[in-house]
């Protein structure tokens, strides 16, 4: 990885369009244990991970996750674990496709990196993809909605009207992502498209192809609590964990799926255990589940999971 220096306290520098949080803790106790589960054939191309022991751990571990966990990330997650495990979480957040564009091209290294959607991770396996990725295991999800601005001035529009009667209306700024990097672009874009059919709105669709309401995924909540959109396309966990109002979306489901995996040839190899025994664990879980998040247990692993993390995985 690239060296460079932690930030402050209460500062979060942006690098290489990613955001960097170093957050700093005490110490205590995580418990791991061994048993079996996978749903692939082995593959030699899988790092071996020291197994996550009751004793105290120390030094980074530095964890590449989908920009809608950052404050869930930052807030919870980090201070928690470095406190139970004796660890230092370094998080860096980012859509889930530039991420692996990171990892792939050797511009950003981790231990853990934490997608949106499984077919980011596949895009990491195999020679081809540099075999960064042996695998994966999907979590938790999170759906779709549309979180708006309160003092917006379509505010009571939203939460009295379709969603898609709506956010067509003159002057209204609507903000996604990039479908061509993250999911939840790929999903925003879905979501207009099948509203634009089934109510017979050509502009929603409209909305989809322009480029002037796109933007990077860890700036969006920034720009709606500025008050630079009315709303925008948001995960219920991130529109949680910042108390933005929400408008549901129907129709058919659409949602982040989140998923898990250590690195090829992690730097910090015993701490990304650790960090994965940590989340997937009773803490974790209830961290995540405070936010929101629906958890898939046991997680739906693909591909060759190391044996100190079978139990882990397995839910035992």
């Amino acid at each position: 990885m690239t060296s460079s220096r932690c930030s402050q306290p209460g500062t979060v520098p942006v690098r290489r369009n990613l955001r960097r949080t170093c957050v700093f803790a005490g110490l205590a106790l995580l418990a791991a244990g061994c048993g079996s589960s996978s749903k692939a054939t082995p593959s030699s191309s899988a790092t071996t991970i020291p197994t996550p022991t009751s004793a105290q751990g120390s030094g980074p571990v530095d964890v590449l996750y989908a920009g809608s966990l950052v404050d869930l990330m930052t807030k919870d997650v980090g201070p928690a674990f470095n406190t139970a495990t004796g660890y230092t979480f370094t998080g860096y957040s980012g859509d889930s496709g530039s991420l692996a564009n990171e990892i792939k091209g050797k511009t950003q290294q981790g231990d853990v990196y934490i997608s949106a959607n499984p077919s980011k991770d596949v895009g990491l396996e195999g020679a081809s993809n540099g075999n960064w990725v042996s695998w994966y295991a999907k979590f938790a999800t999170s759906p779709l909605v549309i979180g708006y601005n309160p003092n917006s001035r379509f505010a009571h529009d939203l939460q009295t009207e379709p969603w898609y009667d709506v956010v067509t209306q003159p002057g209204f700024l609507l903000g996604r992502t990039d479908p061509a990097t993250d999911p939840k672009g790929v999903l925003a874009v879905s979501a207009l498209d099948d509203a634009a059919t089934a109510h017979n709105l050509p502009a929603l669709r409209q909305l989809g192809t322009e480029s002037s309401n796109v933007f990077p995924e860890n700036t969006l909540v920034g720009r709606l609590q500025a008050g630079q959109l009315d709303a925008g396309f948001f995960y219920g966990v991130e529109a949680a964990a910042s108390n933005i109002k929400t408008v549901s979306i129907p129709g058919p489901v659409l949602e982040a799926v989140y998923t898990i995996t250590v690195i090829n040839n992690a730097p910090h190899s015993a701490g990304a255990a650790a960090f994965v025994a940590y989340l997937l664990g009773p803490a974790g879980a209830a961290l995540l589940r405070a936010q929101g998040l629906a958890l898939t247990t046991p997680p739906i692993v693909s591909g060759t999971v190391p044996t100190n993390l079978q139990a882990v995985l397995s839910g035992q």
